[in-house]
């Protein structure tokens, strides 16, 4: 029986959030979570909560001209040694640049899209990369170990709650871990009792995210915690706590 071929598709940016194009000054691209291994179409259940961290940088980054646009990949798999996900992050600052021009790309993504905005991370547009909850792979001797040198020169900021069932947060630990000998900005935020959608503190974990974007993007001064996590060596900048009521203090 002859295989069924897989259905071409392309990658698209959904609509853009924020100003007119011509006061663009940086762009966050959301990009959702996905499946290990599966040629089907994206599940449109991942987008509202990209949506959702999308509309709410936009707020915040108003005035320094933020646009965010979540991706929309081609297929809902990772697919192995094809790094689906990937792929379609480095196509979409692609997009960017040809229609913003040159403006700093900041890639943030949850599960399989944080491992895609870890992997993609080294476009020569992006110059910083958010991954929250990222889905990685487990250690095999088997296997070439998740690469980070693509990371060298962005500002790295990985978030994991440790409880979470679904993606195993020692592998961010071990991958933060790797990243920062090569690369010393690079932290992480572990959010205690929180599960894979860091729905219990979604108020501080997004107050993170838009401290780290607006400095990243637009020099804004981080807070003192992203100041210290980034600061601090291993395992202390890798393990650093994010504390219930962050953000409050700076209105986020």
């Amino acid at each position: 029986m002859q295989q069924e071929a897989t259905p071409v598709r392309a990658a698209g940016l959904g609509k853009a959030i924020g100003p007119v194009p011509g006061a663009v000054s940086g762009v966050v691209l959301l990009l959702p979570g996905g499946d290990e291994s599966s040629t089907r179409r994206p599940s449109p259940l991942t987008i509202p909560s990209a949506r959702r961290l999308a509309r709410r940088l936009t707020r915040a980054g108003r005035d320094d001209g933020l646009v965010t646009h979540v991706v929309h990949y081609r297929y809902r798999g990772w697919n192995g040694t094809q790094a689906e996900l990937a792929r379609d992050a480095a196509w979409a600052a692609d997009e960017v640049v040809r229609r913003y021009g040159d403006v700093p790309v900041c890639l943030a993504g949850q599960d399989m899209g944080g491992r895609a905005a870890l992997r993609a991370g080294g476009h020569p547009a992006v110059n910083s990369v958010l991954a929250l909850a990222p889905w990685l792979p487990e250690d095999d001797v088997a296997a070439p170990p998740e690469p980070v040198k693509q990371l060298a020169g962005r500002q790295v900021l990985i978030v994991h709650g440790t409880d979470d069932r679904r993606t195993d947060p020692e592998l961010s630990f071990r991958l933060a871990g790797r990243a920062k000998k090569a690369n010393r900005d690079v932290c992480r935020f572990e959010v205690h009792s929180d599960g894979h959608r860091l729905a219990q503190h979604r108020a501080e974990v997004t107050a993170l995210a838009v401290d780290f974007v607006r400095g990243t993007l637009f020099g804004h001064p981080f807070s003192r915690p992203l100041q210290d996590a980034l600061a601090a060596p291993p395992p202390i900048g890798l393990r650093m706590p994010l504390a219930a009521g962050f953000g409050q203090s700076l209105g986020a």
